[in-house]
């Protein structure tokens, strides 16, 4: 029997707290808290419609790609003017709706132009307790107090020439916040001390990879770096155009290299690593590369242990359940390999069909596609295909799905979506169709 509107939300109330200690309470980065988009989650919702199982739906004002992240009962996600004159850090709470903070961060005189495609907001934010970490690439970084909304500190000096925007979110290791900045003119990582913003180590590309590489678009990237550990030796597995890198998290040091020569720009998908294997995508070419994480210097010829071309997503990143390797094209193209082989098993157009640009979501046997037609699709993580629903929303979803103790939250390019089981109406946040509040913090125009 449905429960009525209270009731309702004090369940999942109660719910969201009880299940916090069984599932991962936190969603810290873009794709969660083991960074490849799994979740332990137990009882997330299979079937939604506007009308249904909808906890609540608040509006997003301005323009915004980045995936919501979440902390306790806060939830942060970024947003933008589409001039990309004012950008602001968001923090709605995660039991009513409500939003918390709406901060104006930075305010650039001059934005570069962006592509059509693109926002002035896409690169996700980064929290952990107590702070919440912003990033708009070229344009500014900041970490702000989670509690009160007040920015803590800026930097603005860590610029390139984007041509198309950022894209790249930011990683936290140990007390380091690292950033990817890789552009028409430069590219280098930077990471920087959590407390303070300063600079701990600063690594530039080996300009003889990009020197003689004309057009000048063909040396940009987008992805975001992942942090693995593998016998013993911590690795930031860092994609660029034309090649991946593998660092010391701790000091920049360069460990290996694995090179893809030949219109591989434009990377934007996260490595992930499993069975002892770096799974990676170069970009346009739209390869993937199985990459054994040892040795030193250039590794290609002798640590590549498989490799396809077929059905490779340039936008979304690869999903790995036990021993199968799920993706979906950006066309909407689902294949399911052998993670240690690369052969496939089965592969299928999701009926939703559309653009797919969010990474997939894993949790409790099933597997989530996001599409920008506004229907997720859920299959089963199984060797032999099998559509377990498709829901439509009115919606078009181009950021990534993240969870929060029983719920799936889903940002769509107007509206934040809090969805949990038995929930009979689509009950819009109070704040729906009020003006937009005054940020909790004002900064000065920089």
């Amino acid at each position: 029997m449905k429960l009525n509107r209270e009731y309702r939300l004090i369940a999942f109330v109660v719910a969201f707290f009880v299940n916090s200690t069984l599932a991962f309470a936190n969603w810290p980065d873009w794709r969660g808290p083991t960074g490849d988009g799994r979740s332990d989650a137990t009882d997330l919702p299979l079937n939604w419609s506007e009308a249904e199982n909808i906890v609540w739906k608040t509006p997003i004002h301005d323009l915004g790609h980045s995936t919501p992240v979440v902390w306790g009962d806060q939830v942060w996600l970024t947003t933008a003017t589409k001039d990309g004159r004012t950008l602001y850090a968001v923090c709605i709470d995660l039991n009513s709706g409500r939003v918390v903070h709406d901060v104006e961060v930075f305010h650039p005189n001059q934005p570069q132009r962006i592509h059509l495609n693109n926002s002035y907001a896409t690169p996700s934010a980064v929290v952990e307790e107590g702070r919440a970490y912003v990033h708009y690439g070229t344009f500014g970084t900041a970490c702000l107090d989670s509690k009160t909304g007040k920015v803590l500190w800026r930097r603005t000096d860590l610029n390139c020439e984007h041509m198309q925007g950022p894209i790249s979110s930011p990683v936290l290791f140990d007390d380091l916040f690292i950033l990817h900045l890789e552009g028409t003119d430069v590219q280098f990582i930077a990471a920087l001390d959590t407390t303070t913003g300063d600079t701990v180590w600063r690594w530039d590309r080996p300009q003889e990879l990009y020197g003689h590489v004309k057009p000048v678009f063909l040396r940009k990237a987008y992805a975001t770096p992942t942090i693995i550990e593998y016998q013993g030796r911590r690795q930031l597995i860092s994609p660029a155009a034309e090649v991946t890198f593998s660092y010391d998290p701790k000091t920049g040091e360069e460990l290996w290299r694995v090179c893809h020569p030949g219109w591989d720009w434009n990377a934007a998908c996260r490595p992930i690593f499993e069975h002892g294997l770096v799974y990676l995508t170069t970009g346009v070419s739209k390869h993937l590369l199985a990459v054994r994480p040892s040795g030193t210097g250039d590794v290609t010829d002798t640590h590549v242990t498989w490799s396809t071309r077929k059905f490779v997503p340039n936008m979304s990143s690869p999903l790995i359940v036990d021993d199968l390797l799920f993706m979906v094209s950006d066309q909407g193209y689902a294949p399911c390999l052998e993670a240690k082989t690369g052969r496939e098993f089965w592969r299928q157009r999701l009926r939703a069909g559309g653009d797919h640009w969010a990474s997939p979501l894993y949790t409790d046997g099933k597997i989530y596609f996001s599409g920008k037609k506004g229907v997720v699709s859920v299959i089963s993580a199984a060797k032999d295909f099998q559509l377990l629903a498709e829901n439509g929303l009115d919606a078009s979803f181009i950021a990534s799905p993240a969870v929060a103790g029983n719920a799936i939250i889903l940002r769509s390019l107007t509206n934040l979506y809090c969805i949990a089981e038995d929930y009979e109406t689509a009950p819009q946040s109070e704040i729906a169709g009020k003006p937009k509040p005054e940020p909790s913090t004002k900064v000065e125009r920089i």
